[in-house]
């Protein structure tokens, strides 16, 4: 398929670029996000991390979760409950020196909420419950996260 990408060209460690294709995020009835200014951090094996500016997040709906976890790239996740949602999605409040343009953005787990999109494309969720990429028809896998594929 031409203009697809495969997971399996992307580097490691992750790489961090601008991204100004529309992403939006819905959940229960809401319009959570809508942004042109998002991040997206592409990692092998992984579909693209899409971080959305917390100012392009409507405000009130967001709560600080008490979970945090460690990358050994982007450094200590804060994660954030969104209205009856725990942990629905997390960011970097003080990432390491190379991802610090993305400090504060928020990326949520397209599994953890009604719909994510991005450019109008509906987004389909990685398999597992940690990693949190967001899968469109530009995206070619195998995919690392389904069962067996951890210790890829």
């Amino acid at each position: 398929m031409s203009g697809t990408e495969s997971v399996w060209d992307y580097p490691r460690p992750p790489r961090l670029e601008r991204t100004d294709a529309r992403v939006t995020v819905h959940h229960d009835g809401v319009l959570v996000a809508d942004s042109t200014r998002c991040w997206r951090v592409l990692e092998t094996s992984h579909p693209p991390v899409y971080y959305v500016p917390r100012t392009d997040i409507a405000d009130g709906l967001l709560r600080p979760a008490a979970h945090r976890s460690f990358c050994e790239y982007k450094g200590w996740a804060s994660y954030w409950s969104l209205m009856d949602v725990a942990d629905a999605g997390w960011s970097y409040e003080e990432p390491t020196a190379g991802y610090a343009a993305m400090t504060g953005a928020v990326a949520f787990y397209p599994s953890r909420v009604d719909e994510c999109r991005v450019d109008d494309e509906p987004v389909r969720a990685q398999e597992g419950d940690f990693y949190g990429g967001w899968i469109t028809d530009a995206i070619t896998g195998p995919f690392k996260g389904g069962p067996g594929t951890t210790g890829w």
